[in-house]
């Protein structure tokens, strides 16, 4: 593999044969809560880091939002362009770049959209990327990630799943505190194999990366419903912050 696998994957139509099932009424209640608690005014702009193929930005927009999705996947992008309209549009972008096409009210980068990169300067270029595109200190930016203290200690270790006809083999397992996912599978003859490579970061890694950084945690969640985080029981790690 790579280093960059999710670059590969990413643009890979079998990584969205693979997670067609993702619940978009899940999706749009996150962003009803996340919205709200934020108060958010109409017209407010945001960024959508790391979109994949819009499904937060499109209803974002619905919600008055003036909303820009990037994404690395210029495949995802691709089919997001088809959705855009006078608040809403969308462009390749790699999320380690400096942001240079706006400043915002908010930035979501959701889903579990951070942690993919080889060293920790990487993810700290990635959070000074996130805290200079936005407009002020007033300005949030959220991150969505997994409870990886729960994801590992549930690590689900084999497992075969069929999609479309396609029978994907995948291994899961946890390395220099990375949770790697090896997908293997066979189609039309050919076959395929990718990896996932996420960093294991934990609530007190990230407050670390946030001093280094400059960003203020004002809140954090542990489900889209934003209840309290508990590191032991819940799903997500949601992450409201500001720069200091």
């Amino acid at each position: 593999m790579t280093q960059n696998w999710f670059a590969t994957w990413f643009d890979s139509s079998y990584y969205h044969t693979l997670y067609q099932h993702r619940d978009d009424a899940k999706a749009h209640f996150f962003m009803d809560n996340l919205v709200d608690y934020l108060k958010l005014p109409k017209g407010s702009t945001v960024l959508d880091l790391a979109c994949g193929k819009g499904r937060h930005s499109i209803y974002l927009a619905k919600k008055n939002l003036a909303v820009v999705g990037v994404d690395l996947s210029p495949e995802s992008i691709a089919y997001a362009q088809q959705f855009e309209q006078e608040n809403l549009s969308f462009r390749t972008h790699d999320m380690r770049d400096p942001i240079e096409f706006g400043s915002f009210d908010a930035i979501f980068n959701l889903f579990t959209s951070f942690g993919y990169f080889e060293t920790e300067a990487e993810h700290i270029d990635t959070l000074l990327a996130m805290k200079n595109g936005l407009k002020n200190k007033e300005s949030v930016l959220v991150i969505d990630f997994f409870n990886a203290k729960k994801v590992i200690h549930n690590l689900v270790l084999a497992e075969e799943k069929i999609v479309d006809g396609i029978t994907f083999h995948i291994k899961r397992w946890v390395e220099n505190g990375a949770i790697i996912k090896d997908i293997r599978f066979e189609d039309k003859g050919q076959d395929y194999h990718f990896q996932e490579k996420v960093h294991g970061f934990d609530l007190a890694k990230f407050q670390a990366f946030f001093e280094t950084v400059g960003f203020e945690l004002v809140a954090t969640f542990g489900e889209h419903n934003l209840t309290a985080f508990d590191e032991q029981n819940s799903d997500r790690l949601i992450m409201v912050v500001r720069p200091k």
